[in-house]
């Protein structure tokens, strides 16, 4: 890996991880109970996940431009770790043996890709 991909694969980090709290906040929007189906989908939390994707989307183009396709879904794969953390965190969710072995495999090849 060349030092000149470092901040791009930060970037994409960002992107990564700003994509989960987008997900964390649509799930929160969606545990509470509104008036109309109108407030339920145009509500503040609602449209600043949506925004929150729609950037993630524009850091996803600019950190391309400096690590190659191969390397993308590697980094992705990080947003398998932040959504377990979140949803065991902030919305009690247990784990399981299943579970904690996923997350083992998903590091394991983070890790044997980053070897290789």
């Amino acid at each position: 890996m060349d030092r000149e991909m470092i901040p791009y694969i930060l970037v994409l980090m960002t992107g990564v991880f700003v994509s989960a709290v987008s997900q964390v906040m649509l799930k929160k929007a969606a545990l509470k109970t509104y008036d109309s189906p109108l407030k339920e989908y145009l509500n503040p939390m609602v449209i600043i996940a949506y925004l929150l994707f729609f950037g993630t989307t524009f850091l996803s183009i600019l950190a391309y431009k400096g690590i190659p396709l191969s390397m993308g879904p590697i980094i992705e794969a990080t947003s398998y770790l932040y959504v377990t953390v979140f949803g065991v965190k902030i919305f009690h969710e247990k784990m399981n043996g299943k579970k904690y072995l996923a997350l083992f495999l998903i590091i394991g090849g983070i890790i044997i890709y980053s070897l290789g």
